[in-house]
């Protein structure tokens, strides 16, 4: 038994001679299609987009930059690196942003999420994250973009979250810097404690008439020597006193002259650094530069409506097409 009817290939003629076989039916899947889309096009509803352009500053320490002469340290007036941005895209992401801008802007009746849902805080995050969005560009700068209804509530979000970025990364610097100064501090102010305890000694020590041990030792010595020789007995005894004294309390002021001398070093540096960490703990500087600011758009982002129709008219002919020739082929075939 021979078989007269041909499959169908996909050969240009082939597909030509097919559509034109069905111009009808494909011809009304494309129009319904059209007005279809077109329809539900117009339901959808505009959003805009506002965005913000910052860059990153130098994580560098306000000490470190302006108080110390160090080769290494960075310029605080320059912008951060990968690190920096790779920083700022962290704190982007933090969950306290996100609740701060959820909590200020009343994002969940915004987005319609009924409070009585079981999953508010999923369904809620996943709206931030479909209409709040962070990406490095190629400048190594950092783009807040933010889609809504609303084009004046799209820029004040972006504006908030540029704004919010720099306090958050304040506060947190904040609190470690503030750690390290009370650290700091407590150790300089036990270092001066210790200090005033050596000095209070050494003012004993020197009330006994012991100023500077070598050289008062060498000139007693010397001067003891010559009174003996010269039979002045009086002042020999005289002179053997203060050298009696001398070794008496010589050995205790030696030991705390040179102990001072390194525990004022040991001060000078502490003193140092509770300077540093005082200006860190106090003062800040931006954390970012903010390039350009989220601006109230004139005009709708979404949807594109033409290519919403286009789209959807095409992927309709196609799929009509595509059904047309597998039906068509199953028939042959049976």
């Amino acid at each position: 038994m021979t078989e007269d009817k041909k499959d169908f290939t996909f050969d240009s003629i082939d597909l030509l001679s097919f559509v034109n076989s069905k111009t009808k039916i494909l011809t009304i899947v494309t129009v319904v299609a059209f007005l279809v889309s077109s329809i539900v096009s117009f339901f959808i509803k505009d959003r805009y987009e506002s965005s913000v352009i910052l860059f990153p500053a130098s994580s560098s320490s306000i000490s470190q930059s302006l108080l110390t002469d160090n080769n290494n340290k960075k310029e605080i007036l320059k912008f951060g690196d990968k690190e920096e941005v790779d920083q700022l895209l962290q704190v982007l992401y933090s969950d306290q942003i996100r609740n701060r801008i959820i909590d200020k802007f009343d994002l969940l009746n915004h987005y319609n999420i009924s409070h009585d849902s079981k999953y508010k805080r999923t369904k809620l995050k996943k709206e931030f994250d479909k209409n709040i969005m962070f990406s490095r560009t190629e400048y190594m700068s950092v783009r807040i973009d933010v889609l809504d209804v609303n084009p004046q509530k799209a820029a004040d979000i972006a504006n908030d979250i540029a704004d919010l970025v720099d306090s958050v990364m304040t506060r947190i610097q904040k609190e470690r810097s503030l750690k390290a100064l009370a650290i700091v501090e407590h150790e300089f102010l036990s270092q001066k404690e210790k200090m005033k305890k050596f000095e209070d000694s050494l003012s004993v020590i020197r009330k006994k008439g012991i100023m500077n041990y070598e050289s008062q030792a060498e000139v007693y010595n010397d001067a003891y020597a010559t009174a003996i020789s010269e039979g002045r007995i009086k002042g020999a005894e005289m002179l053997q006193g203060k050298l009696d004294t001398l070794a008496l309390y010589g050995g205790a002021y030696v030991s705390l002259r040179d102990l001072m001398v390194y525990e004022t070093e040991k001060l000078s540096i502490l003193e140092a650094k509770f300077i540093e960490a005082k200006v860190d703990a106090e003062q800040d500087l931006p954390h970012r530069f903010v390039v350009s600011r989220a601006e109230k758009a004139e005009k709708a982002t979404y949807p594109m409506r033409w290519l919403i129709v286009l789209v959807s008219t095409i992927s309709a002919f196609i799929l009509a097409l595509l059904l047309l020739i597998i039906t068509d082929s199953i028939k042959k075939k049976n």
